[in-house]
């Protein structure tokens, strides 16, 4: 686990601006299990610098389109262990990857950044990928 005085400037980055942080294993059953047509984007946080450069920095970008994900969602790895295993079940056949980004679209993973998408990548290309996916699912 890492300090919450560490922590809690990066997962502000993301609820800030309208995301909504869940913790529990329920709350990730809860947003993905629901019946609604709609899309949710599960950004799976981290404190890693590729994180703080381009990921965040990029999905803030990028729901600044006109076209956004239904809901917006964060996990944290290293903050919320039982939050981020559920999201990770949603995301299989993916390995484990902090951070990452996925789209569903009525539950259904439809959009997948892995870390080796992030990693070298300046946030206007995570943005440009993302809008992208929204243009397509939402």
């Amino acid at each position: 686990m890492y300090p919450e005085e560490l922590t809690t400037p990066m997962k502000a980055e993301l609820t800030s601006a309208g995301f909504e942080s869940l913790e529990t294993p329920e709350a990730v059953d809860n947003k993905l299990n629901s019946k609604e047509e709609e899309t949710v984007l599960v950004v799976i946080n981290s404190v890693c610098g590729c994180a703080a450069g381009s990921l965040r920095p990029g999905v803030l970008q990028a729901i600044k389109h006109n076209k956004i994900p239904s809901k917006l969602t964060t996990v944290f790895a290293g903050v919320d262990p039982g939050a981020v295993n559920q999201a990770r079940k949603y995301t299989l056949p993916y390995p484990p990857s902090s951070p990452s980004v996925g789209l569903f679209k009525n539950g259904t993973l439809v959009h997948f950044l892995e870390r080796h998408h992030i990693e070298g990548r300046s946030a206007e290309m995570i943005a440009e990928n993302l809008t992208m996916a929204f243009d397509e699912y939402c």
